[in-house]
């Protein structure tokens, strides 16, 4: 029940729905980019996208075609800092929901 009041506490918090909305769009960018220029299956573009913004990064795939590295230079710039502050939202509002 608890993790049920959390989510939808998270869903009412305006900046979360803004996080939320951007990075679901960059990570979905990613994943098109990558299916269609690397030829990869959907399922490992979103795991390489998401593998690569949260700096993860197993290093199990790269991009190999120019493109694709020029792209994932400018993806990793872009994305990097709107996961982090993704998941600074996250800790200080399930910090402030604890308090409460």
């Amino acid at each position: 029940m608890y993790l049920i009041i959390t989510i939808l506490s998270f869903v009412k918090d305006k900046e979360y729905r803004k996080l939320l909305t951007g990075t679901s769009v960059i990570i979905a960018v990613g994943t098109v980019f990558y299916h269609y220029i690397e030829g990869w299956s959907w399922i490992d573009a979103a795991y390489f996208s998401v593998i690569t913004l949260t700096t993860i990064g197993y290093g199990d795939f790269s991009p190999t075609t120019d493109l694709g590295k020029l792209f994932t230079i400018g993806y990793i710039i872009v994305g990097v800092g709107v996961i982090l502050g993704f998941i600074n939202a996250v800790y200080h509002h399930y910090k402030s929901q604890n308090k409460k």
